[in-house]
């Protein structure tokens, strides 16, 4: 018995022992600095301007929104050159970025990526947690190598939508507070798809959040929804605030359809692609959506499509008349025209 008892003690003693050392090389590797992607390589950018295109006067960094989804028993971040992360990034880059291509030269990487379901499944503390680690560093890093080799020193617009417009919202929080300088020459940051809160604003006072169409050196964000949805955005916090993305204020009066300059459709048939005309420009969908912000909920209310139809309503994604996919291509011409109105006053102005 007693050689029994002691034999259990030992192996007790062993297997808290083994124990601790997990939990310490955990930590130990929790603790590890995240290292960077490599961005001098052409194969880390999603996008970048051809030799023969015009060197413009205004810069676009666009950051595309989650595109990496696990699947079951997959890791929670995905690596850069993971195709199934690639493609979604390519589709959105042709339903978001294009609108900036007027107005500048953009310039998007790749990023590793966090997947959505598992994201947004934790408190909205710990995902900001998770969004300051992995992606945030490649983000941060391909920033830095922007300025450095693409930018040369021209003023720049923001871009993002629901996990790039979360990092940049701590690109913006974190790197420009240290670099002030590159902070004057940011002409708007467009991030919607993710809640821009009062509190946010209250922790980083030196960030403000646009009042009108033409203001400059500040945050526009927006989340839409129908009058009417199924369950409450995973994407909405409380506190959040939201600009009408065709009036470009922040009062709750309704803006009509008539007054949008006008939507784009997605093809399914390309993954969700815009519709092209015959000449390959991008095809205009007119009289599609009006806009009306809702303080309390501090999101864009969308009135006139049918939110629980193709393709604003999948069984698989959003809950109905969360219209996440859509906030910009809802908008599409007006955000184009918006951000050619607060270049022509960011150069009235220096």
């Amino acid at each position: 018995m007693g050689a029994q008892r002691t034999r259990a003690r030992g192996i007790l003693m062993l297997t808290v022992a083994a124990l601790a050392a997990a939990a310490l090389l955990a930590t130990s590797a929790a603790a590890a600095p995240v290292k960077a992607t490599d961005y001098r390589s052409r194969a880390h950018w999603l996008y970048l301007p051809g030799k023969s295109v015009k060197h413009k006067k205004v810069a676009v960094f666009y950051v595309y929104p989650t595109a990496y989804s696990s699947g079951p028993g997959g890791p929670h971040y995905c690596a850069v050159d993971n195709p199934q992360m690639r493609q979604g990034a390519q589709v959105a880059f042709q339903r978001q970025a294009t609108a900036f291509r007027t107005v500048g030269n953009i310039y998007a990487p790749y990023y590793r990526q966090i997947d959505a379901t598992y994201q947004l499944s934790l408190p909205f503390a710990q995902q900001k947690k998770n969004i300051a680690g992995i992606p945030s560093t490649d983000v941060f890093a391909a920033f830095k190598h922007f300025l450095k080799d693409f930018d040369h020193g021209r003023p720049f617009i923001l871009v993002g939508h629901s996990q790039g417009s979360a990092v940049l919202a701590n690109l913006l929080a974190k790197y420009m507070k240290a670099h002030p300088a590159v902070c004057a020459r940011m002409i708007v940051a467009y991030v919607p798809g993710y809640p821009i809160q009062h509190s946010y604003l209250r922790q980083h006072p030196f960030l403000k959040f646009a009042k009108g169409p033409s203001d400059t050196g500040v945050i526009a964000s927006w989340n839409t929804e129908a009058p009417t949805i199924a369950s409450p955005s995973p994407v909405v916090q409380p506190g959040a605030i939201a600009i009408n993305p065709i009036t470009w204020t922040r009062k709750q009066t309704r803006a009509g359809a008539a007054r949008n300059l006008g939507s784009i459709e997605l093809n399914p048939a390309t993954g969700g692609t815009p519709y092209l005309n015959a000449n390959g420009t991008i095809k205009r969908f007119k009289n599609i959506a009006d806009a009306r912000v809702d303080k309390a909920k501090g999101v864009v209310i969308c009135s006139t499509i049918n939110a629980g139809a193709s393709p604003y309503f999948n069984s698989h994604g959003f809950p109905k008349g969360v219209l996440h996919t859509f906030d910009i291509p809802l908008y599409f011409f007006s955000v184009r025209a918006n951000a050619a109105n607060r270049v022509a006053h960011y150069f009235a102005q220096n």
